[in-house]
């Protein structure tokens, strides 16, 4: 698997500065600002524990990431992630989805007679 052109053992072994120029503008911008106290300390127990729970939504997917499982919160519980090659660039919140499928059911009370027609087909 490449990414824009490395190799996912390039980009392990590319510093964080060399990484944004690699990266889309929104990425680059994050990583060129630097990453906050929690980004620094998910990338580091990861890197011991290989599994971790974490709010971090906003956090972009790393090279040094990949192989690891991020449990990532959606609003009511933890969703397990495994990093993959492909995901690098993107964000963990795009993997974890947080709304539920409406379904509907009867129509409630005080309905109008027009909502509580169901057609046949």
């Amino acid at each position: 698997m490449t990414y824009k052109g490395h190799e996912l053992e390039e980009l392990q072994e590319m510093s964080h500065e060399e990484l944004a120029e690699v990266m889309d503008s929104r990425a680059r911008r994050k990583l060129e600002r630097g990453l906050r106290r929690q980004e620094k300390k998910l990338l580091e127990d990861l890197k011991e524990k290989g599994r971790k729970k974490t709010h971090l939504r906003g956090m972009i997917v790393l090279p040094e990431m990949v192989g690891a499982t991020v449990e990532v919160y959606n609003g009511q519980g933890f969703t397990p992630v495994e990093i993959e090659e492909e995901m690098i660039g993107h964000y963990l919140g795009e993997f974890t989805k947080t709304r539920k499928k409406v379904q509907h059911s009867a129509p409630g009370l005080g309905a109008t007679r027009s909502s509580k027609h169901v057609p046949l087909k």
